[in-house]
């Protein structure tokens, strides 16, 4: 942790941000919060024991942390601020060049039209100092509109008038005009253009010294060192207005950490972080041009635009060569993902291809440079002190990860009496509601890590289709659905030469006995829409399919009941290389199949906080299945059912008639009219709705020739067919429903 100078962050297990801080010194100030809880303030129990993360961003001094801070508060809306966390918004120092004579003063709250503001300030008073300092030089009206109609009418003006602090346009001591020219000066030092003033005030002084005029000299020394003063190096705000991202790398041989600075009209708008193994032989350079490409290759796809009024905040988010550990992506400014000026540590290899790559992406001519002086040099400094912290921060867990997984997978083993530590562990849970809308899930941890990616769902059926009897049924379904395709790939890669005639012999092992394979979920779908399969390659890809290997441990959520129908299924199907425990919820008794006691984990174990957090993971992840299933259940229409209707024509239906009553109650033209929806799918809806089908439309009339009546009795229209049908049953002489057209239509025609 760095002793200096920054601004914190705690986040929620969900990665919400819930309190930041600044500090002077952040190692002093995060080591407070790490003591004995008792010792602490309630809020700041409550909210540590909330967290399940911190953060941190290096800055140079405690103004910058401040401002920081403010803008982090503003942004992420932490529930644990108080301090700013008021209807006072920060306060600007406002020029208003809208009114006739501009006036110098503090403000707050939604910005005005024709007023020029400067800031935000960390306090009010901050802005009069700055202000009472810049008077000596700009002696701009700072006076109220009373104050002035009271001077302008006594003719006398004002104290500051007095003391050469304003320059008294209200007694003619200055024109109007001369009085605008003066406060437009005010805001161009203020935006920045500090170096003229302080070069002309410096030959002025010269000058006067010269002439003698010791005077005067010392009133523009004491001017130019109250604009000194007044600017104040702060790396966190540039004075230009710079759009920019400013890169930097701090690297050893095997890794190299990487900070981005996003800089958006002067203001620091995200910041961004990766930690890379360095894989290939790149110097500085070639990893610069390879950063640059990834970083910006999505902004051939997509531009940043602004997404909504509230901060997206921070995401995880992997990027191709890397964990981003810091991100802030909130599109503050309506630009392009590629700034004007892009900052590196140093220039890519092949510099001037990558300005021309990154110019046609941008629109508009991209600078990359290497910083060599001023506010941006310190800013990369900044950024550069911040990839040392990381780096650093990222080694130090890495240890302390690389030695709990290994402490906890060797305890399992132990424990378990496993030939070898369980480097893949799936660990399976079910959830439904009172036995409805049951569902599975499995979560896949290799080498003590989630990996999401190979994560399934499984719609449980039970024998009828309508689901399991109880959680143990269930249970043996998912674990038979699941293993079976194991056995059949390994099956398949023994077998050899069905593949190769053309033969699917995961498919042919499959057939008749798995429930879902006739059905979309034969193999469960990842984010992508990709199926998860079991076997090790993909032939159409080549790369490693989503269950490439069978685990070396299965983890059911349950006491000796689950863990006997999982042991059934394994033992039916033949498997003997994977082991099995249960994890108990009320005790965090592991149970092993077959013994009579089960074995009892020390608490603070690691093997344990392993299991806890795979049995927790796996009821996180079915449970929020399952509620997605209940909820499309519940949002369920009688209009699904209706052949041909999907959500694009029912929304048109609703539009059009406003409730499934005013469309029960239209008629065939009334609804075929409605945009999308034909007389077929019309009278479609109006059958399975129970409405009035008239019977020229339902059932053809006697005189109909025979061709036209088999032509409506055919399958595609089933509103016909079923009218026909009707009518022929109800006929007198038919004592069964005709089983085929021909008879239909005969049975028709008699009637």
């Amino acid at each position: 942790m760095p002793d200096s100078p920054g601004v914190y962050r705690f986040r929620d297990p969900y990665g919400r941000v819930i309190y930041v801080g600044k500090a002077k010194s952040l190692r002093n100030r995060l080591a407070n919060y790490f003591q004995d809880l008792s010792a602490l303030h309630p809020r700041t129990q409550q909210m540590v024991t909330t967290a399940a993360s911190v953060e941190w961003t290096v800055v140079g001094t405690e103004v910058e942390s401040l401002a920081l801070e403010y803008a982090w508060i503003k942004e992420f809306d932490p529930r644990f601020n108080v301090k700013y966390r008021d209807d006072k918004s920060y306060p600007y120092l406002a020029v208003t060049m809208g009114e006739e004579v501009p006036r110098v003063q503090v403000m707050r709250g939604a910005k005005r039209k024709g007023t020029r503001y400067f800031g935000p300030y960390t306090h009010a008073w901050a802005i009069r100092e700055t202000v009472d300092l810049l008077l000596r030089v700009f002696p701009v009206r700072t006076c109220s509109a009373g104050v002035y109609r009271r001077a302008e009418a006594s003719g006398r003006p004002c104290l500051l008038g007095y003391i050469d602090k304003c320059s008294a346009p209200c007694v003619g001591r200055i024109s109007k005009e001369d009085h605008r020219a003066l406060a437009e000066e005010f805001c161009r030092f203020m935006e920045g253009e500090t170096g003229p003033h302080l070069r002309r005030l410096e030959n002025e002084m010269r000058e006067a010294a010269a002439a003698m005029d010791y005077e005067r000299a010392a009133r523009l020394r004491d001017d130019i060192g109250a604009l000194r003063k007044v600017v104040e190096k702060n790396a966190v705000v540039l004075p230009d207005g710079t759009d920019a991202d400013i890169f930097a790398l701090a690297a050893d041989e095997l890794e190299a950490s990487i900070q981005v600075f996003h800089v958006r009209g002067g203001r620091i708008r995200g910041q961004r972080g990766w930690v890379v193994e360095r894989v290939e032989e790149l110097d500085d350079a070639g990893l610069v041009e390879h950063l640059l490409q990834q970083v910006y290759g999505d902004a051939e796809r997509e531009p940043i635009a602004p997404r909504d009024q509230q901060s997206v905040g921070k995401a995880r988010a992997r990027a191709v060569d890397g964990q981003a550990t810091s991100v802030d992506d909130r599109a503050h400014t309506p630009t392009t993902a590629v700034p004007r000026e892009i900052l590196v540590p140093v220039l890519p290899t092949d510099a001037a291809g990558m300005e021309d790559w990154l110019t046609g992406l941008r629109g508009a001519r991209v600078r990359i440079r290497v910083p060599q002086r001023g506010d941006k040099k310190a800013l990369a400094d900044t950024v550069h002190t911040n990839a040392e912290q990381a780096l650093a921060l990222h080694k130090a867990r890495r240890a302390g990860d690389l030695t709990s997984r290994s402490k906890s997978l060797t305890e399992l083993q132990e424990a378990l009496e496993l030939a070898e530590p369980p480097l893949r562990i799936e660990c399976y849970d079910i959830s439904h509601t009172q036995g409805t809308h049951q569902v599975g899930s499995m979560v896949v941890f290799e080498d003590g890590l989630p990996k999401k990616s190979e994560y399934r769902h499984f719609v449980v059926r039970g024998e009828n289709g309508e689901g399991a009897r109880d959680d143990t049924a269930a249970m043996d379904e998912v674990l038979r659905r699941r293993f079976k395709r194991y056995v059949a790939e390994r099956e398949a890669l023994e077998a050899g030469p069905a593949a190769a005639r053309g033969t699917d012999p995961v498919a042919a092992a499959l057939e008749g006995d798995d429930p879902d394979h006739a059905g979309p979920d034969l193999d469960a779908l990842d984010d992508d829409g990709v199926p998860l399969r079991s076997g090790p390659v993909d032939p159409a890809t080549g790369r490693a399919r989503k269950f490439a290997y069978p685990p070396n441990l299965v983890v059911v959520d349950g006491g000796p009941p689950q863990v006997a129908a999982a042991q059934r299924v394994l033992d039916d199907l033949g498997i003997d290389d994977v082991a099995l425990v249960g994890l108990a919820k009320r005790l965090e008794e592991v149970w092993v199949p077959g013994d009579e006691f089960p074995v009892v984990l020390p608490r603070t174990s690691p093997a344990l906080y392993l299991l806890q957090h795979l049995r927790d993971e796996s009821h996180r992840f079915a449970i929020t299945h399952h509620r997605s299933r209940r909820a499309k259940a519940m949002t369920r229409s009688v209009l699904d059912g209706v052949a041909g209707l999907g959500p694009t024509r029912q929304a048109a239906l609703l539009k059009a008639f406003g409730s499934v009553k005013n469309i029960r109650a239209a008629s065939v033209e009334e609804i075929a009219a409605v945009k999308g929806v034909g007389p077929r799918t019309a009278r479609a809806v109006l059958e399975a709705l129970g409405g009035a089908v008239p019977a020229e439309v339902a059932s053809p009339s006697a005189a109909t020739p025979a061709g036209d009546v088999a032509q409506a009795a055919t399958p595609g229209d089933g509103a016909a067919s079923a009218a026909t049908r009707a009518e022929a049953a109800s006929s007198g002489p038919a004592a069964e429903e005709p089983t085929d057209v021909t008879a239909g239509r005969d049975a028709h025609l008699a009637s």
